[in-house]
C-alpha cells in the first residue's frame, strides 16, 4: 500500500529574512497571514505532525492542523551557531562554514552534522507502515531536504541544490524505498486548489 506524506515547510520569520541559524522564533506578521489565509488546504483526516519548532508550530496551528510535535522531525542541531547570522558566522569561522557547506558529516559548531539529520528524518520515514494513510508534517526546510535526499537514495552533497521555499508542500508518495516526489507547491485553503 502507498504511503503519502506531505511535508509542509513554514510560513515566514524574521530569522528567515535575516539569514540567520534559528533559534526558535516565531513567524513574522506576514508569515502567520499567509498561513492563516491557507487554513484548511490539508483538511483534518490523517496524521499530522510538526518539529518542536516554535514557527512549524504556529504554522500548522494556523493551517488548522492538530500537529503532535515529534523530536525526529526536528531541524539540524546548529550548536553554538544558533541564533547567529550566517554572514557574522562566516566572517569568524571561514573555514568552519567552509567545512559544513563542502562535508555533510562535518558539525564544526557542536551540533549536529546533515548526514546525521538525514539519517534521523530516513529512519522516521523508513518506520511509517505501509497502512499510514495520509501523513502531514509541518517541518523546517532543511528536514525537508534532507528527506528528498533520503527518499531519492541521491548522494549527500545533493542537499545544497535543492530550495525550500516557505510555506510549500513537497509530496512524497511511495514505500519500501521507491518514492515520488513532487515538491514546491505552494500552500493554499482546498478551494483554491480545485
Amino acid at each position: 500500500m502507498t504511503v503519502r506524506v506531505t511535508l509542509i515547510s513554514p510560513a515566514t520569520s524574521e530569522a528567515l529574512r535575516e539569514v540567520r541559524f534559528d533559534h526558535d522564533s516565531p513567524l513574522d506578521p506576514a508569515g502567520l497571514a499567509a498561513a492563516e489565509a491557507a487554513a484548511g488546504a490539508f483538511g483534518t483526516d490523517g496524521q499530522a505532525y510538526a518539529s518542536p519548532g516554535l514557527r512549524c508550530r504556529q504554522t500548522a496551528r494556523a493551517l488548522g492542523l492538530a500537529a503532535e510535535p515529534l523530536a525526529d522531525l526536528a531541524t539540524c542541531d546548529m550548536g553554538r551557531w544558533r541564533g547567529q547570522r550566517l554572514e557574522a558566522v562566516a566572517a569568524a569561522e571561514e573555514e568552519a562554514v567552509t567545512a559544513w557547506l563542502t562535508d555533510p558529516t562535518a558539525a564544526p559548531h557542536g551540533g549536529e552534522s546533515l548526514r546525521d539529520t538525514r539519517m534521523r528524518v530516513g529512519a522516521w520515514l523508513d518506520a511509517l507502515p505501509d497502512g499510514a494513510g495520509r501523513v502531514v508534517a509541518v517541518v523546517e526546510p532543511d528536514v525537508v531536504r534532507t528527506a528528498v535526499v533520503h527518499v531519492l537514495s541521491a548522494p549527500d552533497h545533493a542537499f545544497w541544490r535543492l530550495d525550500v521555499r516557505p510555506l510549500t508542500a513537497t509530496e512524497l508518495s511511495g514505500r519500501a524505498q521507491r518514492w515520488n516526489v513532487q515538491g514546491g507547491r505552494p500552500v493554499q485553503p482546498t478551494a483554491a486548489l480545485g
